[in-house]
Order: structure tokens, then C-alpha cells, then sequence
């Protein structure tokens, strides 16, 4: 009986313990605490502290307008189903891009849209940086900054319509760009233009042609 009573001792002092917050359930565990935000917003700071100066423009100006990230590698950050993009990504690593002008692509955009197979030459006629993915039913935009992003993808919806030729949706990107970068906004710039379908709709499994 002597011999009970200081384990009876010492776990009466850990619930006391846990229960005053002394000690968090998840340290009496052996397991860290949870994150708060702001420890999840220097999380990414550090992450981006290193990088070239457009992508960490890019990251902070996602970060201010969405949030944390909802996954961080040493190379990019990933936001998901934030407004109406599926996926938005910052990359550390830019790649360059002279259309319209020279500019490092660093941010990509994501959001469900189905691109008819007839289409997709004169979208990569129209900006090199358009990526379509017909299986998953998506098309995505990377430049270096979120309105230039708008802007392509609304220019490829009008392309894709019909509403323009790839020579009048280059122009008109260059121009709105021009203009965007003088202080002038264009709507084309400010957000979609177009409903965003979801992707049951934009999805296109294609047909089997092996029994």
C-alpha cells in the first residue's frame, strides 16, 4: 500500500498540471503544441526569406490577401480552393518570359475551365504560359503577379469563344498590361470576367479505346 501511493502522488499532480495549462495535453504526450498562426506566418516568412525579389513579392502579396499557404516546400508555396482559383502556387525559381515584356513568371494560377481540344493551339499561340489540362479540367495561368494572371485567363476566355482572334487577345494584353502598369486598371485585371464552372463540369476523362 506504501508503495501506491506516490504514483498516486505524482499523476494527481500531472492532471492538476494539465488542467492549469501548465502542461498541454500534447506536451504530456511527448507530441509539440499546435502551431498558432502567427507561428505559422513566420513559418512562411522563413521559408521565403532567401528568395529572388519578384518571388518573395509574389508570396507576400498571396500571404496579405489569402492567408498562410496550406503547404510549403524550400521551393514554392500552395494555396487551395481560395476564391474561385483551385490552386494558386509561388515559386521560388522564376522562369523568364519577354511577352509582353520581359518578366520573370514566379506566380501560377489554377481554375477550372474546359479548353476544346481545337483550342489548345491557339491558346499556346496566344501566351506561352497558359497551362491546360484537359483530364483534370483545368487551365492555368503563371506570370508575376495575380491581376496579370486575371488578365490571361480572361483573354483566353474570350479566345476560346470566339470573341477574339489570338492576334487581338495579344494586343489587348499588351496594351492592358501597359496601361495596368501606368496606375490604369482594367476590369480585365480586378478579377474573372466569366462564371468559373466547378470541375464535374470542366473534367473530360476522354473514352477508352482498350476493352
Amino acid at each position: 500500500m506504501h508503495k501506491i501511493r506516490p504514483l498516486i502522488a505524482i499523476s494527481t499532480a500531472l492532471l492538476f498540471a494539465v488542467a492549469s495549462g501548465a502542461l498541454a495535453p500534447g506536451r504530456a504526450s511527448g507530441n509539440p503544441p499546435p502551431l498558432s498562426s502567427s507561428a505559422k506566418a513566420s513559418s512562411a516568412k522563413s521559408v521565403i526569406s532567401g528568395w529572388p525579389d519578384a518571388s518573395k513579392k509574389a508570396a507576400n502579396d498571396m500571404i496579405s490577401k489569402y492567408g498562410e499557404p496550406a503547404a510549403s516546400t524550400p521551393s514554392m508555396l500552395v494555396w487551395n480552393s481560395q476564391g474561385d482559383w483551385q490552386e494558386i502556387i509561388v515559386y521560388r525559381d522564376a522562369i523568364p518570359h519577354n511577352f509582353p515584356k520581359q518578366h520573370n513568371d514566379v506566380l501560377e494560377g489554377q481554375i477550372a475551365f474546359k479548353v476544346p481540344a481545337d483550342k489548345f493551339d491557339d491558346l499556346a499561340e496566344f501566351d506561352g504560359s497558359l497551362i491546360i489540362e484537359r483530364t483534370k479540367g483545368t487551365l492555368a495561368a503563371r506570370c508575376d503577379s495575380e491581376p496579370m494572371n486575371y488578365l490571361a485567363l480572361n483573354l483566353a476566355s474570350e479566345i476560346v469563344n470566339d470573341r477574339m482572334s489570338v492576334d487581338d487577345a495579344r494586343d489587348a494584353y499588351a496594351q492592358i498590361a501597359k496601361d495596368y502598369a501606368a496606375g490604369k486598371q482594367h476590369p480585365y485585371t480586378q478579377g474573372f470576367q466569366f462564371d468559373v464552372a466547378g470541375l464535374s463540369e470542366t473534367r473530360d476523362p476522354d473514352s477508352a479505346i482498350i476493352g
